[in-house]
């Protein structure tokens, strides 16, 4: 393929291949020579193909041969990166893992990456070529125009990845295990690219979340250059409870620290995952939308179609795997 036309960001699919494919087929890719491709477009993945999900490694092997094939893009996601962590030795402490595998931390780590875990064999030669495939995953990528990572577009942890790899957006050995050990700058730069910035809560606004843990910060709407305040940026997932089932009251309108979140002003178009989307596709600003629809839980996989030249996102061109269903009337 040539210079392609337009660009396929495809969300968060969690293991979900029959909606992969699904999604490639509306998206008008075909199987030839033993992968998915395009005749003019070419497909971005945004991470975290695996966990949760009932077919594991045929997700990663279809994401995995449309990159060899040149007809996909992809980059690192948190649970990709949380993988590599879990199967790389703890240089530090013997028997460990930079991901705890033992004790509180490492049960619930543990039951998140289950579902591939079964599928490959942990510690078995399968899971170290897995392995070695996320590790060569790129944190985001800059695409000329468009602009695509998996949970936050941030200028600042980029500049500290590049430093400690010569300028690369790739994983070292050295960058994970600085990013391993927590409030580092390598943690704070990973957790902001993969994860996504947070703000602690005040006290009684903590909330429940899709997995049943307690969460005592929110995640902040970077994306939004405007919201200023706790309230107008603080993004709270729909229908989030507290403890006792009883409603979240509503978040103070305290000025956030001019440091807390890496506003995104840029004019360039960024898409991103991650955040576990509900209902109606839509964009977040002219420049920026989530394609994580929860695939994971039970919602569609959707992708956006980028076009060369496209400046403004428009939400007509989301596509998804069930397709949404058409008003009537």
């Amino acid at each position: 393929m040539g210079d392609p036309s337009g660009y396929d960001v495809i969300g968060d699919v969690h293991g979900h291949a029959d909606k992969l494919v699904g999604l490639l087929q509306a998206l008008g890719y075909r199987m030839a020579e033993d992968s998915w491709r395009h005749e003019n477009r070419q497909a971005v993945f945004v991470g975290d193909l695996i966990d949760r999900g009932p077919t594991q490694r045929q997700t990663v092997d279809i994401a995995r041969r449309m990159v060899a094939a040149g007809s996909a893009l992809i980059v690192m996601g948190n649970h990709e990166f949380n993988a590599i962590a879990w199967a790389t030795p703890d240089p530090d402490l013997d028997g460990e893992y930079l991901r705890r595998r033992r004790g509180t931390g490492g049960d619930r780590h543990r039951r998140q990456h289950h579902a591939f875990l079964r599928e490959v064999g942990e510690d078995s030669q399968l899971h170290a070529h897995y392995i070695a495939w996320f590790r060569s995953l790129p944190m985001w990528l800059d695409l000329g125009g468009l602009r695509v990572v998996h949970a936050c577009w941030d200028a600042q942890a980029m500049a500290t990845i590049e430093s400690f790899n010569g300028g690369s957006a790739h994983l070292t050995d050295a960058l994970l295990i600085a990013s391993s050990r927590k409030d580092t700058s390598a943690y704070w730069a990973v957790e902001n690219l993969l994860k996504g910035p947070e703000v602690d809560l005040p006290v009684g606004c903590s909330y429940v979340d899709k997995d049943g843990h307690l969460r005592r910060r929110a995640r902040l709407r970077w994306w939004d250059g405007e919201a200023a305040t706790l309230r107008s940026a603080a993004e709270i997932p729909p229908g989030a409870a507290a403890v006792d089932g009883s409603p979240l009251p509503e978040l103070p309108d305290t000025p956030l620290a001019p440091d807390a979140s890496p506003a995104y002003r840029d004019s360039v178009p960024v898409l991103f995952g991650h955040y576990w989307r509900k209902g109606n596709q839509h964009i977040d600003t002219p420049v920026s939308a989530c394609v994580d629809y929860s695939a994971g839980a039970g919602g569609p996989l959707v992708a956006y179609r980028w076009t060369v030249g496209e400046r403004e996102l428009d939400a007509s061109n989301f596509v998804s795997y069930p397709p949404a269903p058409r008003s009537v009337g």
